[in-house]
C-alpha cells in the first residue's frame, strides 16, 4: 500500500440527485474557508459548473475526478495536487447518486472514487417528506458494500424543530453520526438552466450567495466533526501527460464557451505549450501566432446573435491556416447555422458542412469511447456527450468512430474537413493501454 499524502479528504454524496449536495458543498467550501482552512473542492464525474462554483467558494481550482474515464494513477495524481504544499483539505462532491454510474453496473459512480481513493462518504438526504424511514435508508447505503464507508449524515430539508427530533430520534438507532441539521431556506437556491446551474460568471451578486450558504451551514453543520472524518489520500503513479496539439494554442474562453477541462489544459501548459485564451463574444482573433485553435463547449446558443454578428473572430476563423477543433458548443460554432429556442436560425463559422437546432430540444447524453484515425487527437480517447441539440445536417467525413459506456456501437461522431475538425463528444482522457 503506497504512503498517504498529506492532503485529507473526503467526499459530499446522496442517495439520490436533487438532495442538495452542491448547495451544501458550497457552503462547506465557504466556511472552512473563512475559517482559514486550506480547503479546495473536486467534482465527481463529467461537470463543467459545479467546479466554478467551488473555486468561487473557496479561491482554489477544482478539478474534475471522473472514475469511468481516468485511471487510478490520474484520479489520485489530480486529487493529491493542491498547488501549495500539499497539507490541505479536499472537499469532493458527488454526482447523482452514491451508487449511480453509467450502464450496466454504475462504473464511474462516486462510490467508485470512495474505493479507488480510500475516502469515507458523507451522505446529505433530502428529508422534506420523511421521518423514521430516514434510518433504514441511511443503514442500507452503508451497508451496501464494505469497501465504500458511509461515516456520517447531514439532514437537509427539515420543516421544523419537532421534524428534526424525529428524524434524529430515527437515526439514535444506527451507529452513524449525524453532523448536521439544515432548515428549508428559499435563500439558499440558485438559478439553472439546460444544462444545469447557471455558470458561476453569469450568477447575479455570487460572493453574498455564497456568504449565506456558508453561514448557513456554519450554523447548522458541525464543521469541526465533519473535518474530522478526512483521510489521507494515497499516493500513485504519475499518470502520462497529454501531448498538446501545438506549442501556442489558442483557447475560445468566455461565457459562450467555458468548458474546457482543467486538467488537459495544465497538461498542456506542464508539456511546454502556452495557452492563449480569447473571446469570441467580445469579437477577438486568436492570437495571430497560435498553431492550434480550440473552440471548447458552452452555451453558443445563447449567444448565437452576437456570435454571428462577430466579423473580427469569424474573419480571422476563415483566414487560419492552422488545425482548428470545437468540441460541442464549440463544433456547433464551427457549422453553418444554429437555430435557437424561438426558432430564429444564426449564421455561424461555416467551415464544417453543419446546421444545428434548439427548436427542438432533445437529451443526448452518455459516457463515449471515441477513435480518430485523422485530425489533431488520433487514437482512443474516453470522453462524454450531454447536449440538447439536434443536428439538421451534417455532411462530410466523420471524425470519430464512437461505442457507448456499454460497448455498444454508435453512428459516427463530428466532421473533419482539411484543417478544421470537431465533435459532440467532450475528450476527457486517453483510453489506457
Amino acid at each position: 500500500m503506497p504512503a498517504p499524502t498529506s492532503t485529507r479528504g473526503l467526499i459530499i454524496a446522496a442517495p439520490s440527485s436533487g438532495s442538495g449536495k452542491t448547495t451544501l458543498t458550497l457552503g462547506i467550501l465557504r466556511a472552512l474557508s473563512k475559517q482559514g482552512v486550506a480547503v479546495r473542492g473536486a467534482k465527481s464525474g463529467p461537470d463543467y459548473i459545479d467546479p466554478r462554483f467551488h473555486a468561487a467558494a473557496c479561491g482554489r481550482e477544482c478539478v474534475n475526478l471522473d472514475a469511468w474515464a481516468m485511471s487510478p494513477d490520474r484520479l489520485c495524481s489530480l486529487a493529491a495536487t493542491s498547488g501549495d504544499t500539499g497539507d490541505d483539505l479536499l472537499i469532493i462532491e458527488g454526482a447523482m447518486g452514491l451508487f449511480d454510474g453509467a450502464p450496466p453496473v454504475g462504473k464511474g459512480a462516486t462510490a467508485d472514487l470512495a474505493r479507488q481513493l480510500s475516502l469515507p462518504v458523507v451522505l446529505v438526504v433530502d428529508c422534506a417528506r420523511m421521518a423514521q424511514s430516514l434510518a433504514p435508508l441511511v443503514a442500507g447505503f452503508a451497508a451496501h458494500d464494505p469497501d465504500v464507508r458511509v461515516a456520517g449524515v447531514i439532514l437537509n430539508q427539515i420543516g421544523s424543530a419537532r421534524h428534526e427530533a424525529m428524524l434524529r430520534g430515527a437515526m439514535a438507532r444506527i451507529n452513524l453520526p449525524v453532523l448536521g441539521a439544515v432548515y428549508r431556506q428559499d435563500q439558499m437556491a440558485h438559478p439553472s438552466r439546460h444544462l444545469g446551474l447557471v455558470q458561476a460568471g453569469e450568477h447575479p451578486d455570487l460572493q453574498a450567495y455564497l456568504d449565506r450558504v456558508g453561514d448557513a451551514v456554519t450554523e447548522a453543520v458541525d464543521l469541526e466533526a465533519l473535518t474530522s472524518l478526512a483521510t489521507p489520500l494515497p499516493v500513485a503513479g504519475k499518470a502520462p501527460q497529454l501531448t498538446p496539439p501545438g506549442s501556442r494554442i489558442a483557447v475560445a474562453h468566455d461565457r459562450a464557451f467555458a468548458f474546457a477541462y482543467p486538467h488537459i489544459l495544465a497538461d498542456w501548459r506542464a508539456a511546454g505549450a502556452e495557452v492563449l485564451p480569447f473571446s469570441p463574444l467580445a469579437d477577438e482573433a486568436p492570437h495571430p501566432d497560435a498553431d492550434f485553435i480550440f473552440l471548447p463547449g458552452g452555451y453558443p446558443e445563447l449567444h448565437a446573435a452576437q456570435l454571428a454578428a462577430a466579423k473580427t473572430f469569424k474573419s480571422a476563423m476563415h483566414a487560419a491556416t492552422c488545425p482548428i477543433y470545437g468540441e460541442c458548443g464549440g463544433f456547433m460554432t464551427l457549422g453553418q447555422t444554429i437555430v435557437d429556442k424561438e426558432g430564429i436560425s444564426h449564421e455561424m463559422l461555416g467551415l464544417l458542412a453543419l446546421e444545428t437546432s434548439f427548436a427542438t430540444r432533445k437529451l443526448h447524453l452518455g459516457y463515449r469511447s471515441v477513435t480518430a484515425q485523422d485530425g489533431p487527437f488520433k487514437s482512443t480517447w474516453n470522453a462524454h456527450e450531454f447536449h440538447y441539440a439536434t443536428i439538421l445536417r451534417a455532411e462530410g467525413t466523420p471524425l470519430f468512430e464512437a461505442t457507448d459506456a456499454e460497448g455498444q456501437t454508435l453512428v459516427p461522431m463530428g466532421l473533419i474537413q482539411g484543417n478544421v475538425s470537431g465533435s459532440y463528444a467532450h475528450l476527457i482522457d486517453k483510453e489506457a493501454p
